[in-house]
């Protein structure tokens, strides 16, 4: 026995002398969807005592060759007073927000509370813009130090690399010349340099010479 309609704002309740008839939503799946999508309620799900009285159809909508009235099949409600709804919920919350703050003792101001908790949902934010251009400044000042040390490691990169084509030219020539044994270079040097040909790296020594000359 439907007790009141489902419909947002509608008031209409179950009685038997009075000409409204309720109705179930729809068991297919595509109709009762529609209907939802039509009712315009937030996160609603209808039961199966759930029921849309006969205001929000049109007179067309209805089968009355019967005792009783009856929905056609295609029926879904189209008569809605959303405003009239809305209206309602916002006169309502702005008598209970008045109660409450009518009953709250004296404190920090509401408008207050509010900014607090903005600032700490959203604690990334600058507060004015001098905080923001002193936030840039300091990431400005990181960025240039972060860049000086890049420099610094690539240098140090270069003379390390240096040092060790300088070390393989003069085992290698060591080699060639018959002072060390042959085979030296491999024990004492990594094996990607160690096979590489004398006349390779003589080539690389002059392009880091050639690289050291142009940064100067």
């Amino acid at each position: 026995m439907p007790t009141n309609c489902a419909a947002a704002g509608c008031a209409a309740t179950y009685n038997k002398h009075i000409n409204i008839s309720f109705h179930r939503f729809p068991l297919d799946p595509k109709r009762r969807k529609e209907w939802i999508r039509l009712v315009r309620r937030k996160n609603f799900v209808p039961g199966k005592h759930t029921f849309l009285c006969s205001k929000h159809f049109e007179a067309s909508c209805f089968d009355l060759t019967g005792q009783t009235r009856r929905l056609k099949m295609d029926a879904v409600p189209t008569i809605f007073d959303f405003c009239t709804h809305i209206k309602s919920i916002k006169l309502k919350s702005r008598n209970l927000l008045e109660k409450n703050n009518s009953c709250t003792p004296a404190g920090p101001s509401k408008s207050n509370i509010s900014s607090q908790q903005v600032l700490l949902e959203h604690s990334y934010a600058f507060r004015n813009p001098m905080e923001a251009k002193k936030r840039i400044i300091k990431l400005e000042k990181e960025i240039a130090s972060l860049k000086r040390k890049m420099k610094t490691c690539l240098q140090k990169e270069r003379r390390a690399t240096r040092r060790w084509i300088k070390a393989t030219c003069l085992v290698k020539n060591l080699e060639a010349n018959n002072i060390i044994h042959k085979g030296t270079s491999e024990h004492i040097l990594p094996t990607a340099l160690s096979n590489l040909p004398l006349e390779n790296f003589k080539i690389l020594e002059q392009d880091q010479q050639d690289k050291t000359l142009s940064i100067l």
